[in-house]
């Protein structure tokens, strides 16, 4: 994916990220409620009244999370930010990520979960870490000298701080049963599928199920190659629509690699059910 162009990347996305999200999100939603530990952690542990956003909110789910702290939610999806804004009395708004309304340098944190691997490049990649990371309140490193003489810096306990997820690459033990070595760009299915037939009545939770993980694909021509788990059949039923999803599986590093690459500092990260994730901070200023 990397020698997609600017222009090129907006358009694929447009197709194979936001305008699937834009067709599933009702039945997106119903199977996003239950908040992530380490997400939970980190907004738990936010201090009383802090104020930041969630950039890439879906649903919302995590908008309720502490009810001590405020967060501005934004989504390219117009469905999901509707469906997010019902969390009062937290704000939803439809935004890009690479093109936030929000003034920088003005957020005590900031969280996206499961979003920057729907960037179809690096550069791109990289540049939404960077427009998370300028959103935060400019990191005011302690200086610490060691007994030695040799100086280190540490992040100050009121630095704007974020978190963000990504899937892994490393699924081995997982239903999808990536690993390294395998292709890190892929396309993954989303079926929904009605309980009766051709039924309008909304479905049950998590009736949306992901079917199958692509192991090749084109993405140049947005073609794919899946491949079932075992037992399941890619065909669907005539109650079943089924609809592509763009992702970059980040290997072992890499996202500690981008937020290097974005002027951020990772403090603490880790691998949590097949993603990574890492808590970052901006750059010392000089």
């Amino acid at each position: 994916m990397s020698s997609r162009d600017g222009s090129t990347a907006v358009t694929y996305e447009d197709e194979h990220v936001h305008h699937v999200y834009e067709q599933i999100a009702s039945h997106f939603s119903s199977t996003r409620y239950k908040p992530w530990p380490i997400v939970e952690r980190f907004l738990q542990g936010l201090p009383d009244g802090a104020v930041g956003v969630d950039v890439g909110c879906g649903n919302g789910k995590y908008l309720t999370v502490n009810p001590k702290v405020f967060i501005l939610a934004s989504d390219r999806s117009q469905a999901l930010t509707k469906i997010a804004a019902q969390h009062q009395p937290h704000a939803a708004l439809i935004a890009d990520n690479l093109s936030l309304p929000h003034p920088p340098s003005s957020f005590d944190f900031a969280i996206s979960i499961a979003v920057i691997h729907h960037l179809s490049t690096p550069a791109r990649r990289v540049e939404a870490i960077k427009s998370v990371l300028e959103l935060l309140k400019p990191n005011r490193a302690l200086k610490q000298e060691s007994p030695n003489g040799s100086v280190s810096q540490s992040p100050d306990s009121s630095d704007g701080r974020a978190l963000i997820y990504v899937w892994a690459l490393e699924q081995k033990n997982s239903r999808r049963g990536w690993d390294e070595g395998m292709a890190q760009d892929v396309m993954v299915p989303w079926v929904t599928k009605s309980s009766r037939g051709t039924s309008s009545k909304p479905l049950k939770r998590n009736s949306a199920v992901e079917h199958s993980e692509t192991r090749q694909s084109d993405l140049s021509k947005g073609s794919v190659t899946a491949q079932s788990r075992k037992g399941e059949s890619l065909t669907p039923s005539d109650s079943s629509q089924t609809f592509y999803r763009y992702y970059h599986l980040y290997r072992a590093g890499e996202l500690e690699q981008d937020v290097s690459d974005a002027g951020g500092t990772v403090i603490e990260s880790g691998y949590e059910k097949d993603n990574w994730w890492a808590i970052i901070v901006r750059n010392s200023e000089p």
